[in-house]
């Protein structure tokens, strides 16, 4: 069971290189109890790409998400509202 929820919508974004990127990480629980760390990323507007890890404690995957976090702000990723979801 998670104690916090854990969701973190992020952007990069620079008109001189033709740069518009995301990233999102969040933490959920699975069907068996298990705690996993969901991280998609790729070109704004885009399906991008995504990764699952799964762990047996809620800390080992709040560490990880706090480590990307910290890697991507460090890039020049900055937090943004969450974009809606595009209308087919």
């Amino acid at each position: 069971m998670i104690k916090q929820p854990y969701h973190l919508y992020i952007e990069r974004t620079d008109a001189s290189k033709n740069m518009a990127r995301y990233y999102v990480l969040e933490i959920s629980a699975t069907l068996f109890g298990e705690v996993c760390l969901t991280r998609s990323w790729g070109r704004i507007g885009k399906r991008g790409q995504s990764k699952i890890h799964h762990f047996s404690r809620e800390k080992e995957a709040v560490d990880l998400f706090l480590g990307l976090m910290r890697s991507k702000r460090a890039r020049g990723y900055r937090p943004c509202p969450t974009p809606l979801p595009a209308s087919s």
